[in-house]
């Protein structure tokens, strides 16, 4: 990773060409701080690119941008700073012990570039005036270090639905709006309603940068779109289908409101809703434990029906690092959208669903949102880019 795209390239390699700007919403938060550790850990060579798709051999021929010309930028409304953070993550056991440190000075550079979130209590700028302030902080960014064209991620805390009246855009649709503006492509990882808001619809459509969205398939949902194909598949009616999730950190604060839970059981329910024709009985139940800090455990009861009325029951437990989980998937899409929008491709990107627990458009089951992907990156590959 390089704040200086015209050094980019592979540790050791020779300049490439202007780098690829990546602008986090929600830029000090747990995910963010993880990819931008390890972006410039996986470009120094320090770690191997575990769970990052698109380092796999099925990728070499699509012409990403390597990760060493990634340069990091975003908002957010908290101030503690990158380093810090990442040093937290490291003491909490999900980076490893002395990474931070190595890579303190990529921190510190991306951390100068984050620019004040909003809107915070008090501010009195209307919707389009902080449309334009969030536009104006992105199109700097990307003049300013020369990158070639920048990628907007969401990746800040899950938003209750938006109320049908109010007369006021969700933060995560200002962003988005922000970002359609000033001509990124973006990616909304977050269950949150970005450029799903009816009062963007018309925005979305005429589109002339790619998108993606939305919120990230990481554990529970990863695990439903494997399973869920498998009892559609050998005839067993699934009578029930419940869960529970426990969860520390931010995630775990911000959907312990029942608003903000609703939200994020949406895009769980819906991978069952598509493959298995319905939703069977049952529910997601969503708890904040703070003690569980950084890590989360997710459990599914699964009660199916067999032949001659057998019933049976299918139990999971997945414990993981949501950021751990969550980072690479995010170098991943960005990466994708970059190259996609160099290559001429706009509006809604349907190939990405494989990321994402509501994606627009396509399959919900996991092996053959796979083959699209991997269809996409074929396409990625044969298509010339377009002069920037």
């Amino acid at each position: 990773m390089s704040q200086h795209p015209e050094k980019a390239g592979p540790p050791g390699a020779p300049a490439s060409g202007p780098g690829t700007g990546v602008w986090f919403i929600g830029a000090r938060g747990s995910v963010a701080t993880t990819a931008v550790t390890g972006a410039a850990a996986l470009a120094a060579g320090l770690q191997p690119p575990t769970g990052l798709v698109t380092e796999a051999p099925e990728f070499a021929g699509s012409g990403l941008p390597a990760l060493s010309s990634l340069v990091f930028g975003g908002h957010d409304t908290a101030e503690w700073p990158l380093p810090k953070r990442a040093e937290a993550l490291a003491e909490g056991g999900v980076l490893p012990r002395g990474l931070a440190a190595a890579v303190h000075r990529e921190l510190a550079a991306a951390d100068e570039e984050i620019r004040p979130g909003g809107p915070l209590p008090g501010d009195r700028r209307g919707d389009e005036e902080l449309i334009a302030d969030f536009a104006a902080d992105i199109a700097d960014f990307t003049r300013r270090t020369g990158v070639a064209r920048t990628v907007v991620v969401n990746l800040a805390s899950t938003e209750p639905l938006p109320e049908p009246n109010s007369p006021r855009l969700p933060a995560s649709s200002l962003y988005a709006a922000a970002a359609l503006r000033a001509g990124a492509a973006y990616v909304n990882f977050t269950p949150s309603a970005g450029l799903h808001h009816p009062a963007l619809a018309e925005a979305a459509a005429s589109a002339r940068v790619p998108y993606a969205g939305r919120d990230g398939k990481t554990g529970q949902t990863l695990l439903r779109s494997v399973l869920a194909p498998m009892f559609r598949q050998r005839a067993l009616d699934v009578r029930a289908w419940s869960g529970s999730n426990l969860l520390g950190g931010g995630d775990g604060a911000a959907l312990a409101d029942p608003a903000a839970a609703e939200a994020k059981n949406a895009g769980k329910n819906r991978v069952l809703e598509d493959t298995l024709g319905a939703l069977p009985e049952g529910e997601v139940h969503i708890d904040e434990v703070p003690a569980l800090g950084e890590w989360k455990t997710a459990w599914d009861h699964v009660a199916f029906e067999g032949f001659l009325g057998s019933r049976m029951i299918l139990q999971t437990i997945w414990q993981g690092c949501d950021s751990a989980l969550a980072a690479p998937l995010v170098l991943d899409l960005a990466r994708l959208a970059a190259r996609a929008q160099e290559v001429g491709i706009t509006g809604q990107l349907p190939a990405l669903g494989f990321y994402f627990k509501d994606p627009d458009g396509g399959s919900s089951a996991l092996a053959e949102q796979y083959a699209a992907l991997l269809a996409f990156a074929a396409r990625l590959g044969a298509r010339p880019a377009e002069a920037s």
